[in-house]
């Protein structure tokens, strides 16, 4: 995490592998960018795009700036920080399925140490498709530049694997290369402020700690919605999913921040025990419950601004009788003391009315025996809404008597907002963690086991939707998914909550 005070790392080389690549404009050299008017990058740093596209160093600057005034937070940035900043980018043509080419970078890193006169840390940022990651890590792990595990990491986007086995072997792969800690899986959710300050929110507290448990936690849901379908991607979503895509990854590592028991440090594997107790905490699903806890949907056709807009099956790259979920919800249990019969309500999806990631903590119904009964008619129990995106907020929901002569109880929200008490754009997720790679702190990255133990809560149900046939598309664009995921938690008393 991004630390108390502007202590910048040491000198630092960036290998971006997929420079010329979308994740390289719109996130990561705009983060870096950031880092670097923030003065948070060290004094000397390079960053290198690798990739078989035919850019100079100029051209590739260029392109790169576009990116940063497209999509960067600070879209033109002080004047004159490009030109600081962009003489420390550079491009190196090559392909990296040729082994031979991997000396080129070894070159790089030794003559930077003898021009700059230190140690050096080195980041190898894998932004590449999955099925490239193990040729990559292959050649990079015969250098014996990658021995250095003080000073050398290697960053892999997800996914991470397409299910347990082909993730075992992942890591069976990278653990034979690297040592653990020169590894970084990274998943941009837990960068995002709100997502962090789920710790301090609980663990900063006294109010809410001592109520973080089944006694007074009626359910916990967490929803990720949408409205866009594909945009382009469904070559890539085909192979993937609602469930892969989002649940295994950036669902799961939420709960865990949710759920954690107090760790007693906030150092990086004190952290990441707690979230690993907690996915092996989650009750194994059998098979013959998927169909009672798991819902799956696909979208069709829908209205949009008075449009007709195509359904999934019609997307480019989709497959006509694609069985590819582009929604799902779960029902999960946390078998532990603190969280024995809650429910853990998850769900994702594409095309659907709102583009929001909420947290949401129902507390149980206080009694309401002492109140005459017309005083309760707007009774609401309490309610903790933490919001991750499009606003970064927390929301805690209670009652108060409505002004006036009669006895009325009403819910009332009680709202901190990033953006009211802070002032200055918070930053993007990619600028927290890559900073955390660059200091070598992986609070917020997932282990090994880590990995394995989300993949083992979902295995189950990815086996048994294998072998069905789903009825899709399921649910219009536009609207909330499939009626079976409101029936997922009506049956249990309760509705899916939006804000």
């Amino acid at each position: 995490m991004i630390p108390a005070t502007n202590q910048r790392p040491p000198a630092t080389i960036v290998f971006i592998f997929g420079g010329s690549g979308d994740l390289n404009l719109r996130k990561l050299t705009p983060a870096l960018y950031n880092l670097f008017i923030d003065k948070y990058l060290p004094e000397r740093f390079a960053v290198v795009g690798l990739g078989r596209s035919p850019y100079t160093d100029e051209s590739f600057r260029e392109r790169l700036l576009e990116g940063v005034q497209s999509f960067s937070r600070r879209k033109n940035g002080p004047e004159d920080a490009w030109k600081s900043f962009s003489p420390s980018v550079s491009y190196l043509q090559m392909d990296a399925g040729d082994a031979a080419a991997y000396t080129t970078l070894s070159d790089f890193v030794g003559t930077k140490k003898s021009e700059w006169g230190e140690e050096i840390n080195v980041v190898f940022y894998l932004a590449v498709a999955p099925q490239l990651v193990p040729g990559i890590a292959t050649n990079l792990g015969k250098l014996e530049l990658c021995d250095d595990t003080s000073h050398v990491r290697i960053v892999v986007e997800k996914p991470f694997g397409h299910d347990l086995k082909t993730a075992r072997e992942l890591n069976a792969l990278l653990g034979g290369l690297f040592a653990e800690e020169q590894i970084y899986r990274i998943d941009h959710y837990l960068g995002k402020e709100t997502v962090q300050n789920i710790l301090a929110l609980r663990f900063a507290n006294s109010l809410f700690e001592p109520i973080w448990n089944r006694r007074y936690v009626e359910y916990v849901q967490i929803t990720a919605s949408e409205t866009v379908g594909l945009e382009g991607r469904g070559g890539y979503y085909e192979g993937s999913g609602a469930l892969r895509d989002m649940i295994q990854n950036h669902l799961l590592q939420v709960l865990c921040m949710v759920a954690t028991e107090a760790p007693i440090s906030f150092e990086a594997n004190e952290i990441r025990n707690k979230k690993v107790d907690v996915l092996n905490a989650i009750r194994r699903i059998k098979p013959e419950q998927v169909k009672d806890i798991a819902v799956r949907g696909q979208y069709g056709p829908g209205e949009k601004d008075g449009k007709t807009i195509p359904g999934y099956r019609e997307e480019e790259g989709v497959k006509p009788d694609s069985k590819t979920e582009t929604f799902a919800a779960v029902k999960l249990f946390v078998d532990n003391w603190r969280w024995e019969d809650v429910p853990f309500y998850l769900r994702t999806g594409k095309g659907l009315p709102e583009k929001a990631t909420i947290i949401t903590i129902q507390f149980k119904p206080a009694p309401f025996y002492a109140f005459p009964e017309e005083a309760t008619n707007g009774w609401d129990a309490n309610r903790l809404t933490i919001g991750i995106q499009p606003a970064m907020d927390i929301r805690l929901r209670f009652q108060a008597k409505r002004p006036g002569q009669t006895l009325a109880i009403d819910p009332v929200d009680m709202v901190f907002s990033y953006k009211d008490a802070y002032e200055g754009q918070e930053p993007e997720a990619y600028e927290t963690l890559l900073l955390d790679v660059m200091t070598g702190d992986a609070t917020l990255f997932m282990r090994a086991d880590q990995v394995e133990a989300a993949w083992k809560v979902v295995t189950p149900i990815l086996d048994a939707w294998e072998s069905e046939t789903p009825d899709f598309p399921n649910y219009p664009l536009g609207s909330w998914g499939p009626e079976a995921a409101m029936q997922l938690v009506e049956k249990d008393g309760f509705q899916w909550m939006t804000k």
